[in-house]
């Protein structure tokens, strides 16, 4: 790797310290926890959706790949689209009583509606 690689340094103003030494962040792997321990929230949503309703489950944490395979899990057995991204699964349509059955199903035993 280049030692002035400005890509991994978007952050970094300037320096005048010709010693300076950019750290890069090293998060490392996150691990998801096992499915009882998850606390998600499902909840419906029409905010900035021009109307339209949507299922949103909140609260994941893990990986990028477990929320979507979770999320393609969901959105197949409901036959419908959505997406799965930053922590939250969308579903289209209004399909919280059926997310709720098909979470605590999969042993998301922690999970609770909102609203």
């Amino acid at each position: 790797m280049k030692n002035n690689d400005w890509k991994e340094r978007l952050n970094v103003v300037y320096s005048t310290n010709p010693d300076y030494s950019y750290e890069m962040e090293d998060d490392g792997e996150q691990v998801t926890p096992k499915a009882s321990q998850q606390k998600l929230r499902v909840q419906l949503d029409r905010k900035n959706r021009g109307g339209k309703v949507v299922t949103l489950v909140t609260g994941f944490v893990g990986t990028e790949n477990d929320l979507k395979e979770l999320g393609k899990l969901l959105k197949s057995k409901c036959g419908v689209g959505g997406s799965a991204k930053d922590g939250e699964i969308i579903v289209q349509g209004d399909f919280k009583q059926k997310v709720l059955e098909l979470l605590k199903k999969e042993g998301y035993t922690q999970t609770k509606p909102v609203g």
